[in-house]
C-alpha cells in the first residue's frame, strides 16, 4: 500500500493508504469503491466498469452542503466521466476532477489539509 497521510485535524477523514482492492482511511479499511467526505466514508455501489456509471450512481454527492470539488478517482488510470454526467454535475454545483485513483487520494488530502469543501468519489485500484 501507498502512504498518503498528510497532517489534517483528528476529526477528518484522511485517506492513510490504497492498493490491493482497498483503502485506509482513518484507521479503518474500506473493500472496494468509496466516497470519501472530510466527515463520513462511505461504499459506493457502482459497476465495475467506470463507463457504465450513470448520474444516479453520483446521488450522495448533490446536495451535500459541504462539497464543491468532487475528485474521480477511476483506478489504475484516469478514467473520464461522461460530458452529460459531468454537465449534470457541474449544473448542481460540483466541479469534477477526473485523475487515476492515486492521485485522487493524494490530492483529496492536500485539499482536506487546506480545509477545502471537497469529496473523492473512488474506484480501487489492485
Amino acid at each position: 500500500m501507498v502512504d498518503v497521510t498528510p497532517m489534517v485535524a483528528a476529526d477528518r477523514k484522511v485517506i492513510q493508504s490504497y492498493g490491493e482492492g482497498s483503502f485506509q482511511i482513518s484507521n479503518e479499511t474500506f473493500a472496494g469503491p468509496v466516497l470519501v467526505f472530510p466527515s463520513l466514508v462511505t461504499s459506493w455501489d457502482i459497476p465495475a466498469n467506470p463507463k457504465e456509471l450513470e448520474i444516479t450512481h453520483f446521488a450522495p454527492l448533490i446536495g451535500a452542503d459541504d462539497v464543491e470539488v468532487v475528485l474521480f478517482g477511476g483506478g489504475e488510470k484516469a478514467v473520464f466521466l461522461p460530458p452529460d454526467i459531468r454537465q449534470m454535475l457541474e449544473a448542481q454545483g460540483l466541479n469534477v476532477e477526473s485523475m487515476d485513483t492515486g492521485a485522487a487520494c493524494r490530492t483529496y488530502n492536500v485539499l482536506l489539509a487546506e480545509e477545502r469543501r471537497i469529496a473523492a468519489a473512488l474506484y480501487p485500484v489492485q
